[in-house]
């Protein structure tokens, strides 16, 4: 007996080593990206303080940018942002969840992992990849087709008429909510699919056995019990859709203003320093702004990711 305790004692002693010093790797890892996030953090700040110096709070809602006044004002990016984003959920989430409720209550087994994995594959295709073909075949398309369309349909209705007006150009606020859409439902459906598949067998078997139909066990059992991670699910899809760059860049127009209508070209903050950026000389008024505009959007994203987390943490049962 003491043989075999002498013989394990410097085995243990070693895989207690090992696991120090794993956990210090890790622990030493995760601290780096902490670093590193806040050096990303402190200079945005530190670039956008001129700005923020230069025309301090009215800078968010302000809608000026024109460099040869050296006016700067995130009004107009920041509504574009917002807009494309929420526009976006309201396109993409019904769909996800159709794919989800598909996936989890109707589809037969052999078909669920295949399609699954087809739907997580179109969250691997490249940003540029979408913008190339939202602008070559879906401004065609809705220049053609679907704004002249909308625009008839609505002509006589209040507000609608408004929304579904201008010009059809295919670009705008619209093709770029529908492109941000359909990048993010991969997310969403994902999210939603694998918190679905996290209710107990026997909630949803206990509600057949009462003669529920699938539609009503979704409804009165699924989406109850996973409300809330569904949420954090819909909330990592708008962080996507914030931040989303070349995308956007090559359908939403690139006009400084304020859209009056879902037709018309405007921006995004990410569109807006993709484009100015590269035009931009170090130390310039511009500059500063451009680099106070990716401040306010790391604030946005980060708020909204802060949130998700917070939603998808693990309920008890």
């Amino acid at each position: 007996m003491s043989a075999s305790t002498n013989t394990a004692g410097p085995s243990q002693g070693r895989r207690n080593l090992g696991d120090l010093l794993f956990a210090a790797a890790a622990g030493g890892l995760g601290w780096f990206v902490l670093l590193l996030l806040s050096a990303i953090v402190v200079s945005l700040l530190v670039g956008g303080l001129p700005s923020f110096r230069a025309f301090g709070l009215h800078f968010l809602w302000s809608t000026d940018w024109n460099p040869v006044t050296q006016r700067f004002g995130a009004g107009v990016s920041i509504f574009g942002t917002l807009v494309t984003s929420a526009l976006a959920l309201l396109l993409a989430v019904p769909i996800a969840f159709g794919i989800a409720f598909f996936l989890t209550e109707i589809a037969p087994e052999w078909m669920r992992r295949p399609v699954g994995i087809a739907i997580e594959l179109l969250a691997a295709i490249p940003s540029i990849i979408y913008g190339m073909w939202g602008f070559f075949v879906i401004v065609p398309i809705m220049g053609q087709m679907v704004m002249p369309w909308l625009s008839d349909t609505f002509a006589n209705v209040p507000l609608l008429s408004t929304l579904f007006g201008g010009a059809p150009f295919g670009t705008g606020i619209l093709t770029a909510a529908l492109i941000l859409a359909v990048m993010v439902i991969p997310f969403i459906a994902a999210t939603m699919r694998d918190v679905f598949a996290t209710v107990p067998a026997v909630y949803k078997e206990s509600a057949y056995g009462v003669g529920c139909t699938t539609w009503e066990v979704m409804r009165s059992i699924v989406i109850p019990y996973t409300h809330i991670s569904v949420m954090g699910g819909i909330m990592l899809g708008l962080g996507r859709a914030l931040g989303e760059t070349m995308a956007v860049t090559f359908v939403i127009g690139n006009a400084n203003r304020i859209a009056s209508s879902l037709f018309d070209p405007g921006n995004t903050i990410a569109s807006l320093v993709a484009l100015e950026f590269p035009e931009s000389p170090a130390g310039s008024l511009k500059l500063s702004s451009l680099l106070a505009l990716g401040f306010i959007l790391f604030v946005i994203s980060f708020i909204v990711l802060a949130v998700s987390r917070l939603l998808l943490r693990p309920r008890p049962v």
